[in-house]
């Protein structure tokens, strides 16, 4: 193994997974922390994707530091927190603390931070997060039921969620390439920085930032930034993997999808999909009991199933996630979607559903969990970011997309199952 990864959630994990791919390493999705007996996988990469995003502090810490520990074990060369390409989460976490203990446990004392992602529309300049043409904190993020993000600058973000220092590469550094960023880097290190918000707005910038940190023990960023770590492995003679690392087995079966995202792009690509297949729209605000959702589902799906896909979502605008929040708790309206589509997941499934759109981190891992699902071995890509993915460890081999609730064009939905395998 060249590159060991831990992820927050399960579909920023195929995210990184998917970039990794298509740089040429043949790379494998652990679901949860491994067992201390789980074998290696035969891969190049092995990601280890959490439900730590949005768990409590402490929880998030453990966890990540006891995927850190098998990950060395294993025999990692290099190692990667991903967690979102804009950079979500709260005042008191979890990304800097999460990133403290895992540069503690591997007494690197530095790291990068790079979210950006520019085929995505995320870019990183004067350290503030843009999402298109407006920043972070103007997107809708700062509406996020549950990581709302309220400021753009990433280096005051990272300063309130850890005791270190946090520095800046900036955009004229990156600009100049690899050695100046390296040197910006190290020039922040030598300060007592332990962080360097690096600023990044295309791929060329990614591809810098990569090169320079081939020696760094810890990366920490979105997935973009790990754009140009295959490379840097393939220089030093230890990757000769090409185009069939995206090789998955092919399958056939009926095709669904499953959404619990409350985005925007998501909204979105429900409103697409319903001028194209079969819709089921569940509500949880008028019916907040899993049990009869799921009733209503699988009579809807009963004489839906068949060659086109077919979609249910419980799916909401943010104002209606917040009434639901409101009347039921946070945890317990987070809860009652994710575990209403994980029974639903398991009801298509033994209705003969082979090939698995799922949307939403949490969704998708409570969907993965409930399908019994311990890895995946990554494939082709839909849209940037979303890879299909071959389902290993559970009862039923599948073919599954978990897809961030922000990612994908319009038509994610409806051309998905056209790139699939058969």
């Amino acid at each position: 193994m060249l590159l060991g990864a831990i992820a927050d959630d399960f579909t920023g994990a195929t995210d990184l997974c998917s970039m990794l791919v298509r740089g040429g390493m043949r790379t494998v999705q652990l679901i949860g922390v491994p067992r201390a007996n789980d074998p290696v996988p035969d891969a190049d990469a092995v990601v280890v994707a959490l439900k730590s995003r949005t768990a409590p502090v402490r929880e998030a810490v453990d966890e990540s530091r006891a995927a850190l520990a098998w990950l060395r074990a294993a025999g990692a060369r290099q190692y990667f927190f991903k967690y979102c390409s804009t950079f979500d989460s709260t005042d008191t976490g979890n990304i800097g603390p999460v990133a403290d203990a895992l540069i503690a446990q591997l007494g690197c004392g530095f790291a990068l931070a790079c979210p950006a992602f520019p085929a995505n529309a995320r870019s990183v300049y004067q350290g503030h997060l843009f999402v298109g043409g407006v920043l972070l904190n103007e997107s809708g993020m700062e509406h996020h039921p549950l990581t709302p993000m309220t400021d753009a600058n990433l280096v005051r973000v990272l300063s309130r969620q850890t005791e270190g220092k946090v520095g800046l590469v900036p955009y004229a550094a990156v600009e100049q390439g690899a050695m100046h960023v390296r040197t910006a880097m190290t020039s922040l290190q030598e300060q007592g920085n332990r962080y360097a918000i690096v600023d990044a707005v295309k791929d060329a910038h990614l591809l810098a930032i990569g090169e320079a940190a081939e020696h760094h023990v810890l990366i920490t960023g979105g997935s973009g930034v790990a754009m140009g770590l295959p490379a840097n492995f393939r220089r030093a003679g230890l990757l000769h993997h090409g185009g069939e690392a995206a090789a998955l087995a092919k399958l056939v079966g009926h095709a669904a999808v499953l959404a619990g995202s409350c985005s925007r792009a998501t909204l979105g690509q429900l409103d697409v999909a319903r001028t194209k297949v079969p819709v089921l729209q569940l509500d949880p605000l008028a019916q907040p009991d899993s049990e009869g959702m799921v009733r209503t589902a699988r009579d809807w799906m009963a004489d839906k199933l068949g060659e086109a896909p077919v979609i249910i979502a419980a799916s909401a605008s943010p104002d209606k996630v917040k009434a639901l929040q409101q009347r039921l708790g946070r945890d317990a309206a987070g809860a009652l979607v994710e575990q209403t589509l994980a029974h639903i997941a398991e009801d298509l499934v033994s209705r003969g559903v082979r090939r698995l759109v799922v949307a939403g981190g949490e969704t998708a891992g409570a969907v993965v969990s409930r399908l019994g699902v311990r890895s995946l071995r990554i494939g082709v890509e839909i849209d940037p970011g979303v890879p299909w993915t071959y389902a290993e460890g559970g009862s039923t081999p599948m073919l599954l997309a978990l897809k961030s609730g922000n990612f994908g064009a319009p038509d994610f939905f409806v051309k998905a199952f056209t790139i699939a395998a058969p």
